[in-house]
């Protein structure tokens, strides 16, 4: 998913009355999160099991009141920054740790309590973790939003954690300290236990009801990374032992007592709406409780089933008959589709870089390349899902949300106004997710707007129960919010030295950000910049870019890695035309390109290559190296693999990675991410990966038509790392992008012939 990098707010970018909306079903202002309260409410909010140093915000409310310094500290403190929304201690010296994001699948729900454990001096065999809500505390400290993507969890929350994690420490010392009366700096720390004069010892558990009574200090002095001992060691996840055991609850496994289950008909042609339905034999399955006509996303419109579960819900779904109203909607064909679109790439579009290309002309060396990128459904294993109950009559109606969201403020939003309701009162329960890659992500909160609707209707008629909507497989694939389809134009001119002339270059592609409320700030002079992401850069070369954005009745979204699942694509494949053209070696020549300007780049390369043992190792017969690198999400990866052909189908044997993204947190997590964003990367190759549609109908409906790979089709990994010691960059997205052109590459050097088209088609 794509972010932008700037430095402002991503709340302040939006509309103010996005502003404000998104501020209310942020649950609180920060002026209300450090309010006074009587100490007797703070007191009675101490927790079974220990003192709770993580009930937000009534807790950083009872800091306030506490004493006029605290109120002067936790007053000029965010909600981001104070540990009670963050840390809870109890008696026994378990530490849990609120995490900022949804964990589906990326390791941050280890990553960040790692993080905080630090700067803590925790003991970490105690350290567990949890999701947080929809509460002003846990927005992304960098965007002013709660949202997962853009690979920004760990970049954008490792200083906040740190500073959690040593404020929490420094309001333990301070207890202690005042317990034994002798000076905080006589006091040391170490695995969740304050060491004082003589060796008294005072465990983190024993101070946490008189540290929560302490003044939050504004600042703190964070550790030498040399001193780090739970940071950069390879960890296993907390949460490995459940997955691995079939254990481990996603929002799907939502149960609730009384619950009911809903599958939705939605319209074959995107914006479609009911004309008719007969709902009798679906009425007469047994389970089935109701049929219902909802809204659905993008002003369409459904008819949900509900029942007492899932294959009673189908069943149901399966036996209406209903009549789609599809008149004046656009239905795209992906053969005329894409002649549009070749044709669109001949032409300049909107400039977003306006290099001079007239050398062109008399460069003695020419490449002219088309390539083309289909839809792409997202395809998590775990098909979206969201459960809602709603409680309540008149102003006192509440609804509670159980869904594996990475944007729970925006879809509180969406619940609140589905129902009516002031945003406090609707509750989000974040629930681990398995998988999403972006799908889960939606401006418009579909999936969430939808179980919404069917929860509201069900009430009304007359069903007071909770309420899953739940998608098939089906519905995932067939549902839309796809990868965009794109069509690249390159014209480019080099010499016999392989130097860069000049580059014309045009990108045709839906908008992702269009018709969003990111379209103000990501969509300049008529160019998606998440289209646009991962051209030209780290070369040095003179690049004519121009976009075209037709506007298709497809639904788009990021998809992990956005623009580079492309961009890098072209660019690493053309590239490597151009070292081949002029008889250079590929690697040379990029680390020639580099120079002293991307050291990163070069370091990452460089690791790739001397732990494959590129140009030393002779290959198998029939086998040929590929090489590619990129940057995407502030990280650098370069891969170094080992391909061949048979029977006219490309295989891919071995994948080396460089990876610098600067400090590893969590090396184990490191190594997973890289191996799962390869592994996508390479399903982008694969025969039958595309979406495609016909009269407006999505063709492909499941894995046998939308192929995801297998273990046979996975490579051997060994993924190494660029010692760094500088803040971490992101890492969930840039492991994908380089994996396609590397292979490509390999390939390019067996046949003779660059392949053009995702995905490859050899014959």
């Amino acid at each position: 998913m794509y972010i932008p990098t700037n430095p402002a707010s991503l709340t302040d970018q939006l509309p103010k009355g996005l502003q404000s909306m998104l501020r209310k079903a942020q649950g609180t202002t920060e002026a209300q999160a450090t309010s006074g309260v009587p100490r007797r409410s703070f007191l009675k909010l101490a927790s079974a099991r220990g003192f709770s140093l993580g009930i937000f915000p009534v807790l950083a409310q009872a800091q306030s009141a506490a004493s006029p310094t605290a109120a002067a500290a936790a007053s000029s403190l965010k909600p981001t920054q104070q540990p009670s929304a963050f840390v809870s201690i109890a008696r026994d010296g378990a530490v849990m740790v609120t995490i900022n994001r949804l964990d589906f699948g990326q390791g941050v729900q280890t990553g960040l309590p790692m993080i905080l454990a630090e700067e803590l001096d925790a003991d970490w065999a105690m350290v567990h973790s949890q999701h947080g809500t929809a509460d002003a505390a846990y927005v992304d400290p960098a965007m002013g939003i709660h949202i997962t993507g853009g690979s920004g969890s760990i970049k954008n929350s490792y200083t906040q954690y740190r500073e959690l994690g040593a404020r929490t420490r420094a309001m333990l010392v301070s207890a202690a300290a005042a317990q034994w009366g002798v000076p905080a700096s006589d006091l040391r720390t170490q695995k969740g236990v304050v060491i004082g004069p003589g060796g008294k010892r005072l465990s983190y558990g024993e101070l946490a009801q008189a540290a929560m009574a302490l003044p939050v200090p504004e600042k703190v002095t964070l550790k030498d990374p040399s001193q780090f001992r739970i940071i950069g060691q390879p960890t296993v996840r907390l949460d490995a032992r459940a997955k691995s055991t079939g254990t481990q609850d996603y929002g799907i496994d939502v149960s609730l007592p009384g619950m009911l289950t809903a599958v939705i008909a939605r319209p074959p042609v995107f914006g479609g709406k009911v004309a008719s339905v007969d709902d009798a034999a679906a009425l007469a399955i047994a389970g089935v409780k109701a049929v219902l006509r909802v809204p659905l996303d993008r002003g369409a419109e459904g008819v949900a089933v509900v029942a007492d579960g899932y294959w009673a819900a189908k069943q149901g779904r399966d036996a209406l008959k209903v009549t789609w109203n599809t008149e004046k909607l656009g239905k795209v064909d992906s053969v005329k589709q894409l002649a549009n679109y070749r044709a669109l790439a001949k032409k300049a579009g909107a400039i977003h870089l306006n290099a001079d290309v007239s050398a062109l002309a008399t460069a003695p060396q020419k490449i002219s390349a088309e390539f083309v990128f289909p839809y792409l459904a997202h395809a998590p294993m775990e098909p979206l899902n969201c459960t809602v109950q709603v409680s309540g009559q008149g102003a006192n109606v509440k609804a509670e949300l159980w869904v594996g969201t990475q944007m729970p403020g925006f879809d509180a939003l969406a619940a609140a106004k589905v129902f009516g309701l002031p945003p406090e009162n609707v509750t989000m329960h974040v629930q681990m997710a398995g998988g999403g890659f972006g799908r889960r992500a939606i401006p418009s909160s579909e999936f969430v707007f939808e179980a919404c609707s069917v929860a509201k209707a069900a009430r009304t008629a007359g069903l007071n129960a909770a309420v899953r909507t739940l998608w098939s497989r089906e519905d995932d694939i067939k549902g839309g919010y796809y990868r965009p389809m794109h069509v690249h134009h390159a014209e480019l001119g080099f010499d016999a030295q392989g130097k860069i002339l000049a580059w014309d270059h045009v990108i045709v592609g839906q908008s992702i950000a269009a018709g969003t409320p990111f379209e103000g700030f990501m969509l300049k002079d008529g160019v998606d910049s998440t289209m646009v992401e991962g051209m030209k850069e780290p070369y040095d070369i003179p690049m004519r870019l121009s976009a075209h954005h037709p506007a298709d009745n497809v639904p788009v979204l990021w998809w992990r890695s956005v623009g580079s699942t492309h961009t890098a694509y072209v660019m690493e494949t053309l590239i490597d035309e151009v070292a081949r053209s002029t008889g250079q070696d590929p690697v040379a020549y990029r680390m020639a390109q580099f120079g002293s300007k991307h050291p990163r780049h070069a370091s990452a390369l460089q690791l790739a290559v001397s732990k494959s043992g590129y140009g030393k190792r002779k290959l198998a017969e029939g086998r040929a190296w590929g090489v590619a690198v990129h940057e995407s999400f502030n990280t650098v990866v370069a891969y170094v693999v080992e391909a061949s052909v048979k029977d006219n189908t490309p295989v891919l044997h071995s994948v080396t990675a460089g990876v610098h993204c600067n400090l590893a947190i969590n090396p184990t997590s490191i190594e997973a991410q890289i191996q799962g964003a390869a592994l996508m990367g390479l399903s982008m190759c694969l025969p039958g990966a595309a979406i495609t549609l016909k009269d407006g109908v999505v063709e492909q409906s499941n894995f046998g038509d939308f192929p995801v790979p297998r273990i046979t089709d996975m490579p051997s990994m060994a993924v190494f790392i660029v010692p760094s010691a500088d803040a971490p960059t992101g890492l969930g997205e840039p492991g994908l992008p380089p994996l396609a052109p590397a292979f490509a590459n390999a390939i390019a050097v067996l046949t003779g012939k660059t392949q053009r088209e995702l995905p490859f088609k050899l014959t």
